[in-house]
């Protein structure tokens, strides 16, 4: 499609810098805080650290941390932020960071969905087990197939928002469910700037995965899963459970 750029916003500059207003109203930031202090982690891996505010927020609370993520433009905006100097940034994927020792590895703002390709999952997976020491644990979360109400843009179809930026204003935010493709859930999201009108439009392709989807996958790449939870206030997942939150530690 002419114009409309896979993902953009991860790739976009002028995105990026949106990023965190569009995902405003997070609740999944104070959990993997919360779990870091559970665990008494102190080295952590950030997969797929995007624009890097969990990633600055666990080393102020005296974490050492490593922030990795394939997108340069993410990883730009997470360097410049405040707290950034805190943190060891790296550019690229999962396997980058190599033997880390890490006592927690973390995948947030459902990262898990954005790797559609099974090898490419598997491939992650078995990056953040040779990230963590023996026994560390790996947390991140994955939308529940079974909650219908998700989309692939985590927007209710065909809505509009508004978000504002300093530096680009007032930006209209409209998602539009795409037909799938096969079990790949599509939407395209459409960045207007009021103040130029000029618009910015990106689509994204998702998977969600079920619960015996994820176990089997980790299970695989050497984890045992201790805990999923159905919601950031930890509860039981039920097939109306927005979420699919899993816990898991690395065997051997």
């Amino acid at each position: 499609m002419p114009g409309v750029t896979r993902f953009a916003e991860y790739t976009d500059p002028r995105l990026v810098r949106l990023y965190d207003a569009v995902c405003s109203g997070r609740h999944d930031i104070d959990f993997y805080l919360g779990l870091a202090r559970e665990y008494a982690a102190w080295r952590v891996v950030d997969i797929g650290c995007g624009t890097g505010r969990l990633a600055c927020e666990l080393a102020a609370l005296g974490c050492e941390v490593t922030g990795v993520d394939p997108a340069p433009a993410m990883i730009e905006f997470a360097r410049n932020r405040p707290g950034g100097t805190a943190v060891r940034w790296v550019e690229g994927h999962a396997g980058t960071v190599g033997e880390l020792g890490a006592d927690l590895a973390v995948m947030t703002g459902h990262v898990a969905q954005v790797i559609v390709d099974d090898w490419q999952w598997h491939r992650t997976l078995r990056a953040a087990w040779q990230a963590l020491r023996p026994g560390g644990v790996l947390a991140f979360e994955s939308r529940n197939p079974d909650a219908s109400r998700w989309t692939a843009g985590g927007m209710a179809p065909e809505s509009c928002r508004y978000v504002d930026d300093p530096v680009l204003g007032r930006v209209a935010v409209r998602l539009r469910e795409l037909a799938p493709r096969g079990d790949l859930a599509r939407s395209q999201l459409t960045y207007t700037l009021t103040a130029t009108g000029d618009t910015l439009t990106s689509t994204t392709e998702l998977r969600f995965r079920s619960r015996a989807e994820l176990t089997r996958a980790l299970a695989g790449a050497g984890f045992a899963v201790q805990q999923v939870y159905g919601d950031w206030g930890r509860e039981p997942v039920t097939p109306w459970s927005p979420e699919l939150i899993v816990v898991a530690t690395r065997d051997g």
